[in-house]
């Protein structure tokens, strides 16, 4: 049976013209004309994929697709958002409303017809990525970067501390990462081995129950999965069942986790992510950074983040003003819009070493701080729908 496309669009003549174009490529096709009609048929024909315009005089793209994720039947019918709009904060908006891949018209009709035949494929093993997270398994969000010592550690520790205290979540945090761990050294802890204890197990022996007897609960707010810093802990690396157990377990244990993994060196590391509904990866403004942010944000795209499964992009800023790339240029060179920017705080991370503290309660009223907190509200907002 030939697979079923929806076309939303309030032009006529765009409809006319796509619906023939894509009939000829073998799809069966049904067409809407505004929002209301599009929800009407997306509930009776039951799509494969909807093709969605943005400017419509009803309700516009953004608000169908927050409809249709909340909608258990359409949670995970695939979306290519395909308008006229081309500015980086629209794609960034259809991203964070649910779309699954964005294209901006005029396109070629190959290239149209190679994304819809992708984001179907996908669609065949697709992990529930925008569903809304179940009593079973709470939203998780990875946090990666192309390379070590960008910040990525103290920006989850901070994330977290900032989201438990502007909701009611109760997150974990998790520092997935064997024999290289720094919040235990960060915050004082005398003996921070909570991961290095569970990889140390069979896999069946790591239940929720074990995990939880792990976690510390911290003063700032989340409970915290820590990880030594010794190389003796460094053959746990290659504890590639305990690591998957690990992360499966915690999705288990509370309604938001963020799992700190730095560089995506972990064995088994498509096992791991794939309890992840959103990926947040690190970058800098340095040219050869940004490259290596492309190359990565691709690889994650291959692994169906950025089109079934969120990806959000973070600056996080530790160079002069002088010898960097701007904002622009870093998305321009990404293709990828950028959703925050963590500014370079020295004198605050150095006090927060020195007393033992996460950057936030050193200045709580700090420019990195509101910055901190405005990501995590950006989060909360995805939680939330």
């Amino acid at each position: 049976m030939p697979d079923k496309i929806l076309i939303v669009d309030d032009d006529i003549e765009t409809l006319r013209l796509v619906g023939l174009m894509l009939q000829r490529q073998g799809f069966n096709i049904v067409a809407a004309n505004n929002g209301t009609q599009a929800l009407a048929q997306a509930a009776n024909e039951h799509p494969d994929l909807i093709l969605l315009d943005v400017m419509m005089p009803d309700m516009d793209g953004y608000q169908v697709t927050r409809k249709l994720r909340k909608d258990p039947l359409t949670a995970n019918t695939p979306i290519l958002m395909f308008t006229a709009k081309t500015q980086v904060d629209d794609k960034l908006a259809g991203y964070e409303a649910g779309v699954d891949d964005y294209l901006t018209k005029p396109v070629h009709p190959v290239e149209l017809v190679a994304r819809i035949k992708v984001l179907l494929a996908r669609n065949m093993g697709r992990l529930p990525g925008n569903a809304t997270p179940t009593a079973e398994q709470g939203y998780m969000l990875g946090v990666v970067a192309p390379k070590g010592g960008m910040g990525v550690s103290s920006l989850v520790l901070n994330l977290a501390i900032s989201i438990a205290r502007h909701s009611k979540l109760d997150p974990i945090a998790v520092e997935l990462r064997p024999a290289n761990g720094s919040w235990g050294l960060d915050l004082g802890f005398a003996n921070p081995v909570g991961l290095n204890n569970l990889l140390r197990l069979k896999p069946a022996d790591i239940t929720s129950a074990a995990v939880e007897k792990e976690l510390i609960r911290t003063t700032y707010g989340p409970r915290l999965l820590l990880s030594s810093s010794t190389l003796k802990d460094l053959p746990q690396l290659n504890a590639a069942a305990q690591l998957e157990a690990v992360v499966q377990q915690i999705s288990t244990l509370t309604a938001f986790s963020l799992i700190d993994i730095g560089m995506p060196i972990l064995p088994n590391f498509d096992k791991i992510i794939a309890p992840m509904q959103e990926m947040l990866v690190v970058t800098e403004p340095y040219p050869g950074t940004v490259q290596r942010t492309r190359i990565l944000l691709d690889e994650l795209a291959e692994r169906g983040f950025g089109r079934s499964r969120l990806v959000t992009v973070v600056i996080v800023n530790r160079i002069r003003a002088d010898v960097q790339l701007s904002v622009t240029q870093v998305q321009d060179r990404l293709g990828h819009p950028i959703a925050q920017i963590i500014p370079p705080a020295p004198e605050q991370a150095f006090q927060a070493g020195l007393r033992n503290i996460p950057l936030l309660e050193v200045q709580p009223d700090s420019l990195l701080t509101q910055q901190i907190t405005h990501l995590g509200e950006l989060i909360l907002k995805r939680i939330k729908k």
